[in-house]
């Protein structure tokens, strides 16, 4: 009789602790709602075009005569899609390509216009047909601010002098003069402009010493005349943990000459030997994650010397080329860095908005590595075909955020392991828009693991929560061209909210933005 009662209680103690066991593990998020936060800037959702590969010709650009339905030449299908991100700015020509390009090759009747050699990507001949009118006109249509790249490596002051002068000047002048023989009577008010790219590199292998000057003697002649608060320029800035660069430009740079800084940084392991865009295992997934999690650090410490010069934080800090890259696909043309995009990429946008989003006092501009057909692209053609890449989906669904009030958010993620090593699973941003909505995005990396957060939103007196996921089966999925929709966000209820208290589960690689109102 001893016995089985002490076997009842056994097997009741056991029974008790698997439960416990069984319990998953909650991750509690923290979060700050006072009302001096910082905006979260419209234009860290900025993208890139550049002169590389397919991304103007047979990407953007397709020319009037097209039987591709087109605006002036560009595909409608791309106008719409970029229409529906509300991309705030497009960054143009270049990259590299800038610091070979001459503006007025690009403008005038274009059977006259000279062609020009692509010597960083491919070496292919382009024939100028997308020029200067053909990019701030397609800008105008998509409602986005243009950020002109102008040519310092082999370029010289008086000609970007006169490209200032050319989109920007209302009056009488040579510039302006020619700018209307072109068919352009008003300026376009072009604001933000990058002086030279990648100074370091590609454009002229520069000390930053000396490219420091080049910038101060560049700036001089660019003329604010008719722009509103004067031009927005950027200089050339480091690429990854290059803080000697970011600390001779803002310790020699006069500050009323210097409105942005940029910072380069790709989620890539190694130049020589990227790895596979589709078919990579989990230690290169864990790996470009890695890379991808140092945005962060990369930010704070560049951050940390913007503040010892500028501690009232007038210049501010701009990323704008970031993204993934990988090996070229099979049979492509290497200098193209045509590339596909799986469900790894969403992981890496997800998680480096929330990083800029966190950022916002300084991050005040960002530009995806690039629009269509190069890098990590957003949009992917083939012919008349078009696909949206998971990184769009992830671009359209945190678009919400775009000038939007950061709410601060504090918590111990949980961890993603592999091989002994291991890496924040979790990362997430808070904000809230005009209308008072609240919008929560949060990314969960890890390969196999659910994760479950809880915060407390009681003080933000929401009634009612909605939400959308993005995720997959597999690490390796894409839209094809054959299957355009395998990865689209869905609605997601995976979640509980009940007195204040919401409680979220993340399954494993997913991509989760709620709101709340």
């Amino acid at each position: 009789m001893k016995m089985k009662k002490f076997n009842i209680l056994f097997l009741i103690f056991l029974c008790a602790s698997q439960i416990i066991t069984a319990q998953k593990e909650v991750t509690l998020l923290k979060i700050a709602n006072t009302t001096n936060n910082p905006t979260i800037n419209k234009h860290i959702y900025g993208h890139f075009a550049e002169h590389l590969g397919r991304c103007i010709y047979e990407g953007f650009y397709v020319g009037e005569s097209s039987d591709i339905p087109n605006t002036n030449g560009v595909r409608n299908d791309i106008i719409e899609a970029l229409k529906n991100l509300q991309i705030p700015n497009l960054r143009w020509p270049g990259g590299c390509f800038a610091d070979t390009y001459h503006w007025k090759g690009g403008i005038g009747i274009k059977e006259d216009r000279p062609t020009i050699v692509n010597t960083w990507w491919g070496g292919v001949t382009e024939n100028n047909s997308f020029g200067t009118h053909d990019f701030l006109n397609l800008c105008k249509v998509l409602g986005a601010e243009p950020y002109l790249s102008g040519n310092v490596g082999s370029g010289t002051v008086q000609e970007l002098a006169d490209w200032v002068q050319y989109v920007n000047f209302s009056g009488t002048s040579p510039m302006s003069n020619l700018r209307k023989e072109n068919g352009q009577e008003k300026p376009w008010g072009v604001k933000f402009w990058g002086i030279g790219n990648e100074a370091w590199g590609c454009g002229g292998n520069m000390r930053a010493e000396y490219y420091a000057d080049i910038y101060r003697k560049y700036a001089t002649f660019m003329s604010n005349a008719d722009v509103d608060g004067g031009l927005y320029k950027i200089a050339s800035g480091a690429s990854d943990a290059d803080y000697h660069w970011t600390e001779v430009l803002m310790r020699d740079i006069p500050h009323n000459m210097l409105q942005g800084v940029a910072l380069h940084h790709y989620s890539v392991i190694d130049w020589g030997a990227k790895g596979p865009s589709k078919d990579f295992q989990e230690e290169h997934y864990f790996k470009i994650m890695e890379q991808a999690w140092l945005m962060d650090e990369l930010i704070q410490k560049h951050t940390a010397i913007m503040d010892k010069y500028d501690p009232q934080k007038k210049v501010d800090l701009i990323v704008d080329e970031w993204g993934g890259w990988y090996d070229v696909e099979k049979g492509t043309n290497p200098g193209f860095l045509y590339q596909q995009n799986t469900m790894r990429d969403a992981m890496i946008a997800g998680m480096t908005l929330n990083i800029f989003n966190n950022h916002a006092a300084r991050v005040k501009m960002a530009n995806l590595a690039q629009a269509v057909n190069v890098l990590q692209a957003v949009i992917l053609t083939e012919g008349n075909k078009m696909i949206l890449t998971p990184t769009y989906h992830v671009m359209e669904m945190y678009k919400i955020h775009q000038d939007a009030q950061l709410i601060p958010v504090s918590f111990d993620s949980p961890r993603y392991e592999f091989n002994g090593n291991s890496l924040p699973a979790v990362s997430a941003s808070i904000s809230k828009n005009n209308e008072g909505r609240i919008h929560i995005s949060l990314t969960n990396i890890d390969s196999k693991k659910d994760n479950t957060i809880s915060i407390n939103l009681n003080d933000l007196n929401l009634r009612n929560i909605t939400g959308k996921i993005l995720t997959s089966k597999k690490l390796q999925d894409h839209n094809s061209f054959e299957t355009p929709n395998m990865i689209i966000p869905k609605k997601f209820t995976d979640f509980k909210f009940k007195k204040g208290i919401l409680e979220i589960t993340l399954p494993p690689f997913s991509v989760i933005v709620l709101e709340g109102k």
